[in-house]
């Protein structure tokens, strides 16, 4: 069940760059709902992948990216909160839409606006907004995944240019991205790799910039988004390299957490059409003479998806305050951790349940329910391993508790701004102190549950 809009013919201008933010919403979610509904009904295996003519001709001139684009280049204003409905919208009606949005304006346009050189802006964001260009970051590599630290992409001066070269995979937009942040390492004069990495900008339309894609990968899931195989050997002018703040370590940081902390926009509006379509079927369907909606389970599932939608609501609120360009976020990774590990197996439950509500029906490609488990699911994959950043997050908690001299987690969580005010009854439960030599399945099952508490805090304060 989807809602209805007018079709409106767009095209991003001075009045849409101006309008109100209520309008403007409108007009994007009309376009999203006058596309997607036809495009998610075809079968993945017959029909093309990558994307889709439609979106390019009737979404992207729109220019939702604008939302994130400061004023003085013709964009609506750089607002977090702006950018979360967007993708949140964009989410209701295609998740692979939504996270192609993700990927545009958290890991390619913030970092770009934040840290590029002046002297290239302005060309660059007009193409965005006048032209439908598209942009991402690459920094996977095939023997180097989550372990971005080693990874062996490598660059060296060369007279006022920097050349580049190595090999990058999973890199979403692949072969349709005109624009690339690539990551590297420097390579010292004795050939061997420093510690820090730079960031640098790549327009695969000038000469000497182009990236060869070997390969694009049969993704299961999220078709409208190409993704495979990229062979890095190109030499870009120095003006081109972004400009950390203070290394390209910090800058990484800052980037990863900023866009785990908008994750939650796209979990909002995936849980939101689950929870719609989850209603309009169990109020239409009857069994043993009565709607699914009036069994006791249907109603449990059905208050878990409200649940599920409030604390990624609560989650929104905080980015909206706090996700800017204008802070930096390198340090925030136990609020960032959470708030994308714990939203995105949110999804996955959602969808899970409206397929187990609806039954066999959902099982079926056409079916919001049954391409939201595939959709969804690499979602607690990439930026992080949920696994992954669920341990780190326990290990950051055993590190902070060191710090305070806190040995009772009770004692850290009322001292920690996160978790300050869960309820006594919730505190009591974590009365014990953290052994040493704590094994990773622990750390896990420890940060997981920090990622709760957060959400309850997160939750107090959405008011």
């Amino acid at each position: 069940m989807t809602q209805q809009f007018p079709e409106l013919p767009i095209k991003y201008n001075d009045v849409m760059a101006t309008m109100p933010f209520s309008d403007y919403l409108t007009i994007f979610k009309s376009a999203i709902h006058n596309v997607f509904p036809e495009l998610l009904a075809k079968d993945p295996f017959t029909s093309q992948r990558g994307i889709p003519h439609a979106v390019s001709e009737k979404i992207l001139p729109l220019a939702p990216i604008s939302v994130v684009i400061p004023r003085e280049y013709g964009g609506r204003g750089s607002s977090v909160l702006e950018n979360l409905a967007i993708t949140s919208a964009a989410a209701y009606e295609s998740l692979a839409y939504a996270l192609t949005m993700g990927i545009n304006s958290a890991l390619f346009m913030q970092p770009f606006i934040k840290y590029a050189s002046n002297d290239i802006k302005s060309d660059v964001l007009k193409a965005f907004l006048f032209q439908s260009k598209m942009g991402g970051l690459m920094i996977t590599e095939p023997d180097y995944g989550s372990d971005a630290l080693n990874m062996q992409s490598n660059f060296e001066k060369v007279n006022s240019n920097y050349h580049l070269k190595g090999i990058k995979h999973w890199a979403g937009l692949t072969g349709s991205a005109q624009y690339w942040i690539l990551t590297a390492r420097e390579k010292t004069k004795q050939g061997q790799l420093s510690r820090d990495m730079g960031f640098f900008l790549c327009d695969v339309s000038k000469p000497n910039q182009s990236i060869v894609v070997e390969e694009f990968y049969d993704n299961l899931g999220l078709h409208h988004i190409p993704y495979g195989k990229n062979i890095i050997d190109v030499l870009v002018p120095e003006q081109q390299m972004l400009l950390p703040q203070s290394s390209g370590l910090v800058m990484l940081l800052d980037i990863l957490h900023r866009s785990r902390l908008q994750f939650p926009a796209m979990a909002l509006g995936f849980i939101e059409r689950m929870l719609d379509e989850a209603i309009a079927h169990c109020k239409q369907r009857f069994v043993g003479g009565k709607s699914l909606f009036e069994f006791d389970q249907v109603q449990l599932r059905i208050a878990h998806l409200q649940s599920a939608f409030c604390v990624c609501s609560a989650f929104c609120n905080y980015s909206s305050k706090n996700a800017g360009i204008e802070n930096n976020l390198a340090s925030a990774y136990l609020e960032a951790n959470a708030f994308k590990a714990y939203a995105t197996d949110l999804m996955q439950e959602a969808a899970q349940s409206l397929v187990q509500m609806v039954g066999a029906k959902a099982y079926r490609f056409s079916h919001i329910g049954g391409r939201g488990i595939i959709d969804s699911r690499p979602f607690q994959i990439f930026e992080g391993s949920n696994d992954m950043l669920y341990a780190q997050m326990g290990e950051a908690v055993q590190k902070n508790m060191k710090q305070l001299k806190v040995i009772m987690v009770s004692d850290y969580i009322v001292a920690c701004r996160f978790t300050k005010d869960a309820p006594a009854y919730i505190v009591a439960m974590f009365q014990f102190a953290v052994p040493a030599g704590i094994k990773q399945r622990s750390l896990v099952d420890f940060g997981r549950a920090f990622s709760r508490l957060i959400a309850i805090q997160m939750l107090l304060e959405l008011k």
